[in-house]
C-alpha cells in the first residue's frame, strides 16, 4: 500500500504527519460515504482535564453546558474572545476520572495556557496529553457496527431569536455518546466514531480493527460535503459562533455567564450575524487546482468572504467551504481566485 504523507504535497501544511492518502483518494472517499474506513488524525492536539471539579469549572470558562457532565458522554466547547470572537474549538471525552479534549493541531498549547490561567484555587489538574493519547477516526454509516453500543449523535435544535429563558434543557447542545472498548474511548460523533487510544498502541489497535485505511484527504472531502467547520480553516481572528457554523453543536445559548456571552446573545436575538458559512461549487474551468485556504471570494468586483477548505469531491467535483457577507444572495455569481463559483442553498 502506497503512503502518501501531508509534507510529502505540503511541507508546510498544519496537518503534517498523517497520510494525505494511501494511493487513491477518490476510492478512499467512496468507502467513507457507504462504508466505513479509517482515518488516521493523530496530529490533533489532545489535552486531560482532571480533577473532581473540571465540568463544573469547563462549564464556567465556555460555551457549552458542562455543569452535568458525566461518564460516557461527550461534547463540543468553544472558548471566545471578551467580544465573542472565536478562540479555540474542542471536542470533550469524559469517562468518570478525566476530561479529555481534543483540537485542531497546534491549538492545544494556546487552550492549555488558557485553561492554565484560568485554575486559580479549582481542583483541576489540565496538561498535555499529546505524548499519551492520539485520536483515530471510523468514518462511514458503518462506523458503529465497528464500535458496537453507540447511538446516533444528538444536536439539538438551535432556539429561534428571543425565546423564553428555560426552554433550553440544561445539558449539552451536542451529546455524544461515549464508551470504553479495549484500548481506549470511543466517541459517536456526526462522521462516525472518533477512537481516543493510547498513543504507543495506535498501530496494534488500528490493525486490530480490520477495516480499510483511509487519508486525510478523503476525511477533509467528507466534512467539506457535510458541512461541518474546522477552527482556523472556517474562522478568522474575527469570527463568531452563529457565522461559521458553530451555533448548534458547541454553543448552549441559555446557560450562565462566560465570555462572550453579550456577544453571541445579542446576534442571535437580533437574527442577523454579519457573515455565514457556505457551501460553493467551483467550475474548475479556468484551472482544476482548489484554492488555497484564504482565497478571497469576490462579486462584482469587490471581496465578499474567503475559502476556507476546498477539495476534489468524488460525486460533486471541485468544492469548498466559505464565510461570505450574509447580504450574498444563494444565486449570485461568485469568483473564487480563478473559478466561477455558485453556492449550494
Amino acid at each position: 500500500m502506497t503512503t502518501v504523507m501531508i509534507e510529502d504535497v505540503d511541507p508546510s501544511s498544519a496537518d503534517r504527519g498523517v497520510a494525505a492518502h494511501y494511493g487513491d483518494p477518490m476510492r478512499e472517499q467512496r468507502v467513507l460515504e457507504t462504508a466505513v474506513g479509517l482515518v488516521d488524525r493523530s496530529h490533533r492536539d489532545v489535552l486531560a482535564v482532571p480533577g473532581e471539579e473540571r465540568a463544573g469549572w469547563l462549564h464556567t470558562l465556555t460555551t457549552q453546558h458542562l455543569s452535568g457532565l458525566r461518564a460516557g458522554q461527550g461534547s463540543e466547547l468553544l472558548v471566545l474572545s471578551p467580544h465573542g470572537h472565536i478562540e479555540q474549538h474542542a471536542y470533550v471525552t469524559e469517562d468518570g476520572d478525566t476530561a479529555w479534549l481534543d483540537t485542531e493541531p497546534g491549538a492545544g498549547e494556546g487552550l492549555l495556557k488558557h485553561l492554565e490561567s484560568m485554575r486559580f484555587l479549582t481542583r483541576v489538574e489540565p496538561r498535555d496529553a499529546g505524548p499519551e493519547r492520539v485520536v483515530l477516526s471510523l468514518v462511514g454509516p458503518g462506523a458503529a457496527d465497528v464500535v458496537a453500543g453507540l447511538g446516533a449523535p444528538r444536536i439539538a435544535e438551535v432556539p429561534p431569536p428571543k425565546f423564553a429563558a428555560g426552554s433550553v434543557l440544561p445539558e449539552p447542545t451536542a451529546l455524544y455518546a461515549v464508551r470504553e472498548f479495549e484500548g481506549g474511548l470511543a466517541r459517536r460523533v456526526p462522521l462516525g466514531v472518533d477512537l481516543l487510544v493510547p498513543r504507543a498502541d495506535a498501530e496494534q489497535i488500528a490493525a486490530r480493527l480490520g477495516v480499510p485505511r483511509a487519508g486525510l484527504w478523503a476525511y477533509e472531502a467528507i466534512r467539506v460535503a457535510h458541512r461541518i467547520p474546522r477552527l482556523g480553516w472556517e474562522t478568522d481572528h474575527r469570527t463568531i459562533p452563529a457565522e461559521a457554523g458553530f451555533l448548534a453543536g458547541a454553543v448552549h445559548l441559555d446557560k450562565g455567564c462566560y465570555r462572550g456571552q453579550e456577544t453571541v446573545a445579542r446576534v442571535h436575538n437580533l437574527g442577523r450575524p454579519p457573515r455565514r458559512l457556505v457551501l460553493v461549487h467551483l467550475d474548475g474551468v479556468a484551472t482544476d487546482q482548489p484554492p488555497v485556504r484564504g482565497t478571497p471570494v469576490s462579486l462584482d468586483g469587490r471581496t465578499v468572504g474567503f475559502v476556507g477548505t476546498a477539495v476534489r469531491h468524488h460525486d460533486l467535483g471541485m468544492i469548498a467551504l466559505a464565510v461570505v457577507k450574509r447580504n450574498v444572495a444563494d444565486d449570485a455569481r461568485l469568483l473564487v481566485g480563478e473559478s466561477a463559483a455558485l453556492i449550494e442553498p
